[in-house]
């Protein structure tokens, strides 16, 4: 599965931003192909029985310069039946901006039947099964109604199979608490950095001005900012606490807790491993070797039956969009993996807190060693591969 995003980003700053935050993200103007696209949208604007010749009159304000004509939506909707869409939806001034918007979202699904997906947002995706792409407009809460006016125009001007398979994607408020005064992206990254590195002092002291060091604080601020917007269910509302006192390492809840424990796991297997090239430990024998029944503590178990064996599953929760569905709006389960890896972390850091797992390098003891380390290897692969998902690379040190 690709995904193809739209619109392309000309804004220095949002691009600048989304890099912080490790996304990978278009940029540029659009194609060179867009303007074809526009002036084909137009000739498909004029042809429309739902468009007519925009006439200001008296006591209409200040409008837009680049209106092209009025769509009446409203008839349209009652027309074709469809459902879910804002009852307050009525005539639609189109513009030159609105139909480059279109253009980008058309220039997707055409390299959709190539590259075999496209995606869009306002942010829009767009997922391609077989010939046809399903379109997910991904929109805040403030910007749905303007996202179901361009949904509609496309599917005026449009009337494909990919226009009618289009949904929403409704993102609920971001609150922010203690605002000193309003507060930009890029302020926010600055600011959840300087407390990270902060928090990352008072727990380890000084740290060293390396480059190490700047890329696993960087690394932490993207994983706490990552999970501060990504464990709360889409359609809710986040509440961003501003304050120095909320970032912390010793948080059982945030990205820099759950990154803390994948970098205890690292910190174990380097120390067996370079206590093996010592000749302290043997090696780790084959799996189909080793003597299970030697776990007996309660949490290894809880690992196992909550954490390792539902894993694929759990994926498979957080990948999958619903079925079509009568209506536009759809929902997915995008806190899914966050909050799987916070509990696995409440666990794992239970569990290793009070079991000795390199213990005296007695060969009588080597048995439950090495079938402990087998588990957590195992807990160490399922960690990365979460992370994975969220496109955050597991630390080494912290």
């Amino acid at each position: 599965v690709g995904v193809r995003l739209v619109p392309a980003l000309a804004e220095e700053g949002s691009l600048k931003v989304l890099q912080q935050l490790r996304v990978d993200w278009p940029s540029g103007s659009g194609g060179l192909a867009l303007p074809d696209t526009v002036s084909a949208l137009k000739r498909a604007l004029g042809q429309s029985p739902c468009a007519a010749t925009w006439e200001q009159g008296p006591g209409t304000g200040v409008l837009p310069e680049d209106v092209i004509c009025t769509v009446h939506l409203r008839s349209f909707v009652e027309q074709q039946g469809l459902v879910g869409y804002d009852p307050n939806l009525d005539v639609l001034l189109v513009t030159e901006g609105k139909l480059r918007s279109l253009a980008e979202l058309q220039q997707a699904v055409l390299q959709c039947t190539v590259s075999n997906l496209a995606g869009t947002a306002c942010l829009s995706l767009s997922q391609c099964q077989g010939s046809c792409c399903n379109i997910v407009h991904v929109v805040s809460c403030e910007e749905e109604f303007q996202q179901q006016q361009l949904d509609l125009l496309w599917r005026i001007l449009d009337p494909g199979p990919h226009t009618a398979l289009q949904k929403h994607l409704v993102c609920g408020p971001v609150k922010v608490t203690n605002p000193s005064s309003p507060i930009g992206a890029d302020q926010y990254f600055q600011l959840r950095k300087r407390q990270m590195y902060e928090a990352s002092v008072m727990k380890y002291g000084e740290l060293a001005q390396d480059q190490a060091w700047t890329e696993v604080i960087d690394t932490l601020t993207v994983a706490a900012i990552r999970f501060e917007m990504l464990s709360t269910a889409h359609q809710s509302q986040i509440t961003l606490d501003l304050e120095d006192s909320s970032i912390s390492t010793k948080g059982t809840k945030s990205g820099a807790f759950v990154m803390y424990n994948c970098a205890r796991l690292a910190t174990l297997f380097d120390t067996y491993q370079r206590a093996v090239e010592r000749g302290t430990y043997p090696p780790l024998p084959p799996a189909s070797e080793l003597n299970f029944s030697c776990l007996r503590e309660e949490g290894e178990w809880l690992l196992l039956f909550n954490y390792l064996l539902p894993f694929p599953e759990v994926l498979q929760q957080a990948a999958q969009l619903p079925p079509s569905s009568k209506g536009i709006r759809i929902t997915a389960n995008t806190e899914t993996v966050c909050k799987f890896l916070i509990q696995l972390s409440m666990d794992f850091s239970s569990y290793y807190n009070r079991v000795h797992i390199l213990g005296e390098p007695f060969p009588h003891l080597f048995d439950q060693m090495f079938a402990r380390l087998q588990l957590l290897g195992a807990v160490r692969d399922v960690f990365h591969s979460a992370l994975a998902t969220l496109h955050l690379p597991p630390l080494s040190q912290i």
